[in-house]
């Protein structure tokens, strides 16, 4: 059995390259995929099932990774569910940190190195938050 065997992950980019190639990556966490290139769908694909983890790309047709977390941060600050990894091309350290500010738990700036994606996925379905940061309702 897989390390994360039933889990839901919901990738959302509009670059279906990136979008296999993370599947491709995270296929052996025995994960299940969700995948959209469309803010406004990923919204209504979160809001009908919470996924265990989040993969979100910044610009986006629909409404941009920024808008879709204001979106979603009022019942993510109530459970503190899904954590949220952010890929994005754009290089501003001014949004990263509005992403942090909105719950972002990893913030990747394209072109990123597939191990660390892999390795803040496995431990955001692991244990729920990144190292030091942790969230609320862990022990």
């Amino acid at each position: 059995m897989a390390k994360f065997e039933g889990k839901d992950v919901l990738i959302v980019d509009d670059d279906i390259d990136i979008v296999e190639t993370i599947k491709e990556a995270l296929k052996d966490f025995g994960v299940k995929f969700r995948t959209t290139g469309n803010g406004n769908a990923a919204v209504d694909m979160i809001r009908e099932k919470m996924p265990d983890l989040l993969i979100l790309d910044q610009m986006l047709p629909g409404r941009s990774g920024f808008l879709v977390m204001e979106k979603i941060r009022p019942f993510r600050k109530e459970i503190k569910h899904p954590p949220v990894i952010m890929i994005t091309a754009n290089p501003g350290a001014r949004h990263k940190v509005y992403a942090e500010t909105l719950g972002v738990d990893v913030y990747l700036n394209k072109p990123f190195r597939m191990d660390k994606l892999v390795k803040a996925a496995d431990e955001l379905l692991e244990k729920g938050y990144i190292g030091e940061k942790k969230q609320q309702n862990q022990p």
